[in-house]
């Protein structure tokens, strides 16, 4: 580990401890004010002295609470959605601890408003706390300092691909000093040579003796080590292992959304659309006026799409086409299928099995800005509490480019399809479709209800970007 990230390691703690104690002090004085008070008179008689005294003692507690539950594991690639699970659980272990010590030593304080808001000033505060020292660490790594020093070895494809990742990305703090096609000792006296801090090893199909003497030789020279996923290894996120007849069997689940996973996240898309449509509500009434008068009826588009295991499904959405250049028997017929054939034969500006047809002429004014901002899709809403899709999910797409998919795009068909997504929130309509799936199957192996929390609470920042109409 690089001496930089071993200081911001350290530093960890004493932060997490000023935040803590922070969060105390933010607690009591809001015990103290107006609002408080009118609510509920003070009835303890702690003063802020001694109530600090406490803090002190308890934050040190809760330090090591932290540290039994991961907070300060040495994991330079661990994702934000765990630092806030571990966070809260943590928070939460530590309010019980306090309970019950209070509880068993019958001490005379009963202040449940200092302990409920205790504990949310602390996870807000911790994880503010973490979001600076990744800022921090995220600075210094662009300024080229504390990076580490890694070489890459294997396949000329992927070797490209990840290099060319790190260069954009110095906030993962690499710095790619040289390239290899394969490990020999040519190539070992060469790192050697460089000093470099850790090996790179992408080549899936590499012979397992070359594989094994690159590790075994890193470890030689205390050099740390990578290596890409093997063909298994790539679906083990969601494994179950069983015997059968004595035998250790692995089963490869197709994502967390089975049993429990599957009733949690459909009573979050029966609450939220609910939500949702009474918050944007006013928006959809004034839409639906403005298209009634700009173009009249049907205000309403309904689009046949694919979901969940290949189910097709009507998506509403509000109609910014003409009326008679929609495709749809219920629109423009053949005719407008016709034309918007024409249309990506010219203009299509998407590779693979999607299209998007730049500066369409079928769309209204009106059209194009609902469009820009994603109000066309508020409608979808309904589709969620009906069941049809999910409120976070891959996006749904018709059935002639489902058609076109390859059998590995098919993995995004394991769940319903939802209004935003992670590669919604990711580059919109910006990413390749191989990117688009990548993300969408990253999400399905990895769903939890926080990072469906996560991906919806940053869809309204991604919304004023600009984006070009589908």
């Amino acid at each position: 580990m690089k001496q930089l990230s071993l200081v911001l390691m350290v530093l960890q703690v004493p932060l997490d401890y000023l935040m803590l104690l922070l969060a105390a002090v933010s607690a009591y004085a809001l015990r103290f004010s107006d609002w408080a008070v009118a609510l509920r008179p003070v009835q303890f008689g702690l003063d802020l002295t001694t109530f600090v005294d406490i803090s002190v003692q308890v934050a040190l507690i809760w330090l090591i609470i932290f540290a039994l539950n991961g907070l300060y594991a040495v994991d330079p690639h661990q994702k934000f959605a765990g630092v806030v699970s571990k966070i809260f659980f943590a928070c939460s272990t530590g309010v019980a601890f306090v309970a019950l010590f209070l509880l068993f030593t019958q001490q005379p304080f009963d202040s449940r408003f200092l302990v409920a808001f205790g504990w949310g000033f602390a996870i807000i505060y911790v994880l503010l706390g973490r979001l600076l020292m990744r800022a921090a660490k995220a600075l210094l790594y662009r300024a080229g300092l504390g990076l580490s020093d890694v070489v890459l070895i294997g396949d000329i494809t992927m070797v490209a691909s990840i290099e060319a990742e790190l260069q954009t990305r110095k906030e993962l703090g690499y710095r790619v000093v040289a390239t290899y096609t394969t490990f020999n000792d040519r190539t070992a006296a060469d790192i050697l040579a460089r000093g470099v801090d850790e090996i790179i090893f992408a080549h899936p199909r590499a012979q397992e003796a070359e594989a094994l003497e690159a590790l075994e030789w890193s470890q030689e020279h205390h050099i740390g080590f990578q290596y890409s996923a093997d063909l298994f290894a790539t679906f083990a996120t969601n494994v179950r292992m069983h015997p059968l007849a004595g035998i250790p069997m692995v089963e490869i689940r197709r994502t967390r959304l089975d049993g429990w996973g599957r009733v949690v996240k459909r009573l979050f898309d029966i609450v939220m659309s609910i939500f949702f449509i009474l918050l944007t509500s006013p928006i959809m009434l004034i839409t639906s006026i403005i298209i009634l008068f700009e173009t009249g009826r049907p205000i309403l588009y309904k689009n046949k799409r694919v979901g969940h295991a290949g189910t097709e499904f009507f998506t509403l959405k509000f109609r910014s086409m003409y009326v008679d250049q929609s495709t749809g028997e219920a629109y423009g017929g053949k005719a407008a299928e016709k034309k918007e054939a024409a249309l990506i034969k010219k203009q299509n500006t998407k590779t693979g099995p999607l299209y998007k047809i730049g500066e369409d002429p079928r769309i209204t004014p009106f059209g194009a800005f609902i469009r820009k901002y994603s109000i066309d899709e508020l409608p979808q809403f309904f589709n969620v509490l009906g069941g049809s899709m999910s409120l976070v999910g891959p996006r749904p797409h018709q059935p002639r480019e489902v058609a076109a998919y390859a059998r590995h795009h098919k993995r995004v068909l394991t769940i319903k399809p939802g209004v935003t997504g992670i590669s919604q929130i990711s580059g919109r309509s910006d990413l390749s479709f191989e990117d688009e799936v990548r993300l969408d199957v990253y999400y399905i192996e990895h769903w939890s209800i926080l990072l469906d929390i996560i991906i919806v609470l940053k869809t309204p920042f991604i919304l004023f970007r600009k984006r070009t109409a589908l």
